[in-house]
């Protein structure tokens, strides 16, 4: 302890003895004889040259004295096996007051081999010294007296402790200060009295813990008010019956503190939700939160947040997930979650709209998980590896609340709310991906030219009928002014070769589909660079990307706007990774991203989001 006061290093050996000695005093068993009226067994770290001379580990007091020899070291393991057999050698009475006088070697070494066959039967520590196998058995009065007659074996002389002066320091102690001898009139409880005490508690604690329910995954037991509510959905809910079959709740306390989540929060990509074990809560009150929790998942709010602010997304669905509960009556909401009827009926976006005009005030408000945090903890992009288990998730969620929507109907178990239904109807129409969109975005703004027969301009005649002209194939020459776009490319360090490569790839093609001859390319990053008109051909293919500086795509904007060679109508196609400026862009547009990027601004044209 001084080394600790003067700022140094502890000794790891005093470390070790530090543990065992509070592994010792909190053990049910021996709880008593160290925390039991006036008088206790206590230890003493100290130098004690009797026991070095001995070389032995510690000795023990009729008065409840442990002193132990701190010059030998030991592991934390080795030390708690000195300390219990000290404290049994109390237990068994093998210092009572009746014994007066020094202990012989042979009595010395029976009740020494009699506390360590109990240790070795309980696996109360380690020994520090390789004890004979096996032990033999018998009574201890017995092995004495036959040890008197014949010797005590080498291999049981060092059973003990205290070296070869044994363990057991019988000699009178006169009345200290301290007073642990008992005044007049009043009787203290024993030392095996008090050890009765303990084995009859560890005894009950045993029994307790082999009868107490086995904890689940996670650590929540089946008696436990989440477990409860997770099998209630199963057995009687069956819009989320196959949902709650499929989650885990994990209930932990440290990852509950180092994530800061005050009730729940819920993982969609990891299928878990997360509960705060510390938060009593009754059975109905956890029906609800782990029904908003799950619908969050289902509904894939957490890959829907695209351009939105996380925190106030996750605020907007909690609103319409909350008025979708309390209008279907499952469970109890606790207090001071997020609840507005003049919401009901509207969807998640529209909510969204209304809140992100206050953002100071929402900004403070609390979800399952605390004030200003979400408790949608899933809300990023699967990586290569996951991108297989991503597409089989999705495909769980949308055939759980699938079939349980139409169980519920079938089985006619009330109405639910129109909002909950158009959303699970939606995850049976998934939206095209997207180069599909892109696709459509390029036939809205360059649809199909059909040719078309004039005689305006005759084809070669036909050798059988010469003297006949026939018409030639004609497109219309009104749409040629307007037959390319402008790409602005985000060519800044961010962007990765293989992002860029597979965004001018997909334009190419879907140009070059759409008889697109040519489109006017800008690099951007801390400057722009005006690449002018390319084949649509040579975009993806033998583009020279110069900069790779930062990222600042409005001058590339407003050189396309102000470029007199550029139709005044033509689109402009933005491919960039969103860490990006705030656009400004008069004309129609388009952005390219990767998913789960975030544009730094409300986009005004439609977002495509390569996968």
């Amino acid at each position: 302890m001084a080394a600790r006061r003067a700022g140094r290093r502890p000794d790891p050996n005093e470390e070790a003895f530090r543990q065992a000695s509070q592994r010792v005093t909190t053990h049910p068993m021996f709880r008593p004889l160290c925390s039991a009226g006036a008088r206790n067994a206590w230890f003493a770290w100290c130098d004690d040259d009797e026991l070095a001379d001995q070389r032995g580990w510690a000795r023990v007091r009729e008065d409840g004295k442990v002193v132990v020899n701190r010059r030998r070291r030991a592991t934390a393991d080795e030390w708690y096996w000195v300390l219990v057999h000290c404290l049994l050698h109390l237990g068994f009475d093998h210092l009572a007051p009746e014994r007066e006088g020094p202990a012989d070697r042979a009595e010395q070494a029976a009740a020494c081999l009699v506390v360590a066959r109990f240790q070795h039967d309980a696996k109360l520590g380690r020994p520090p010294a390789e004890l004979p196998t096996p032990l033999p058995a018998g009574d201890e009065a017995r092995l004495a007296a036959r040890w008197r007659e014949s010797g005590v074996p080498d291999g049981y002389a060092g059973c003990g402790v205290g070296g070869h002066g044994g363990d057991l320091d019988r000699r009178p102690r006169p009345p200290d200060r301290y007073g642990w001898r008992p005044p007049p009139g009043v009787r203290w409880q024993t030392w095996p009295e008090r050890f009765a005490v303990g084995l009859a508690a560890a005894a009950s604690a045993a029994v307790e813990e082999a009868g107490a329910p086995k904890p689940g995954p996670g650590g929540v037991t089946r008696d436990n008010a989440w477990e409860r509510a997770r099998r209630w959905f199963v057995s009687s809910y069956p819009l989320l019956g196959a949902l709650a079959a499929g989650f885990r709740i994990v209930a932990d306390v440290e990852l509950a503190r180092s994530w800061d989540i005050a009730v729940a929060a819920v993982d969609a990509h990891a299928g878990e939700i997360y509960v705060n074990p510390l938060r009593a809560m009754p059975e109905e009150e956890c029906r609800f939160v782990l029904a908003h929790e799950m619908l969050h998942a289902a509904l894939r709010h957490a890959d829907r947040v695209a351009h939105r602010d996380p925190f106030l997304w996750n605020v907007a669905t909690d609103y319409v997930i909350n008025g979708w509960l309390v209008e279907m009556g499952v469970g109890v909401m606790p207090d001071g979650l997020l609840h507005d009827p003049q919401l009901r009926g509207l969807s998640s976006e529209a909510v969204y709209d209304r809140i992100a005009t206050d953002l100071r005030r929402h900004r403070r408000l609390a979800t399952l998980r605390g004030t200003g945090l979400g408790d949608m903890l899933g809300d990023r992009t699967p990586g290569p590896g996951e991108a297989r288990r991503a597409v089989d998730l999705d495909e769980y969620y949308r055939r759980a609340l699938s079939s349980g929507l139409a169980f519920h109907e079938s089985a006619g178990r009330g109405l639910l709310p129109a909002g909950l239904v158009a959303e699970i109807r939606v995850l049976d129409a998934p939206p095209p991906p997207w180069d599909v969109q892109l696709a459509r975005w390029f036939d809205e703004h360059f649809p199909a030219r059909e040719r078309q027969r004039s005689y305006a301009r005759p084809s070669r005649r036909q050798a059988s009928t010469p003297g006949i002209p026939r018409p030639g194939w004609h497109r219309p020459e009104e749409r040629e002014r307007r037959a390319t776009f402008g790409v602005v490319l985000d060519t800044s360090g961010s962007m990765s070769a293989r992002l860029m490569g597979r965004a001018l790839g997909a334009v190419a093609s879907y140009a070059l589909a759409r008889d697109v001859p040519a489109a006017r390319v800008v690099f951007c990053d801390a400057v722009a660079y005006d690449a002018g008109y390319l084949p649509v051909e040579e975009i993806a293919g033998r583009v020279r990307v110069r900069g790779r500086g930062g990222t600042v795509l409005q001058p590339g904007i407003r050189l396309l706007e102000r470029a007199e060679d550029f139709p005044s109508d033509g689109p402009i196609l933005v491919v960039t990774d969103g860490e990006c400026d705030v656009l400004r862009i008069r004309r129609d547009h388009a952005f390219l991203v990767p998913a789960g990027a975030r544009l730094p601004f409300t986009p005004r044209g439609p977002v495509f989001r390569m996968t």
